[in-house]
């Protein structure tokens, strides 16, 4: 697939945990915004924020949303552009401003830059359950790692190429996909729901009660392993022709399930009420730096 390198870092990137943060109205001193390079064979994402800056590299207009209000991809409604616009973003934070604002002063970010229009509604959706299998878990939980928070990172990295990518969490922890399948280091089972959600039709929501880190790997077919890369392309909004999208008629998705399975864990189709942000206006390129 040519765009492989960059559906899988907009796959990542969709469902990556938010920032969390206030409601004072708060503004960075300086923003600069640029189109993402879209044509490499490799892509190198994430974001960095230090005392002074906060750095986002190669990351979908969708996400800025959901960073700004503290909500994953898959509750925001929007034009499907949201999805296939991406940015790269260099903001100087004030001084003595602590990181946690950052949410807030992207918020005003996109409202002075992009025209951007929203408010929030709770909705129902369809789910996929991730849950505990009848057997018991099967994975023993590992030391915990203060260095990873699951509730809001400001430091990870994506690098992705055409054989797949690896999305980089900090103190060891990272979930990549690759060849033969899935691969998670020290990643909890909110953290795995997250990383399964661009890969299915509807969000996975983690509804197994566990609060342990885990080593685990999911071993897919091929077969399966191509539905799920076109899955999450479909999801992140990347076009495909219709010989592409015929995977999707053919792989089960079995080898998954079965591979969550021998980890003791499930997937069970269920309704959840979510939070969502609907942008009711925005435009697709910022004003001039």
């Amino acid at each position: 697939m040519r765009t492989l390198p960059v559906v899988a870092a907009a796959a990542m990137l969709l469902v990556f945990p938010p920032l969390g943060g206030s409601q004072t109205r708060l503004e960075f001193e300086v923003a600069s915004i640029r189109p993402a390079n879209m044509q490499s064979a490799q892509v190198s994402a994430g974001v960095r924020a230090d005392g002074a800056q906060i750095r986002y590299t190669f990351v979908p207009l969708i996400n800025y949303v959901g960073y700004a209000y503290d909500v994953r991809g898959y509750q925001i409604i929007g034009p499907d552009w949201l999805k296939s616009s991406f940015f790269d973003m260099v903001a100087k934070l004030p001084d003595g401003v602590n990181k946690d604002k950052i949410p807030q002063m992207l918020r005003t970010l996109l409202i002075q830059r992009f025209g951007m229009m929203a408010h929030r509604e709770n909705r129902e959706f369809p789910v996929y359950a991730l849950e505990l299998a009848k057997g018991g878990l099967r994975m023993k939980a590992l030391e915990s790692n203060s260095e990873i928070d699951d509730k809001g990172f400001f430091n990870f990295s994506i690098q992705t190429d055409r054989n797949g990518g690896t999305f980089g969490l900090g103190g060891g922890a990272y979930f990549s996909m690759g060849e033969k399948g899935f691969e998670g280091k020290k990643l909890s089972t909110t953290v795995l729901a997250s990383m399964l959600t661009p890969f299915f039709d509807h969000p996975v929501i983690d509804m197994t009660g566990l609060s342990g880190v885990y080593d685990f790997v999911l071993d897919v077919s091929p077969e399966d392993r191509m539905a799920l890369m076109t899955r999450s392309a479909v999801n992140a909004g990347v076009p495909l022709p219709p010989q592409a999208l015929r995977v999707l008629d053919t792989a089960s998705g079995d080898s998954l399930i079965e591979a969550l399975q021998k980890l003791g864990l499930t997937l069970t189709s269920s309704k959840a009420a979510l939070d969502v942000v609907v942008v009711d206006a925005m435009q697709r390129t910022p004003t001039e730096n």
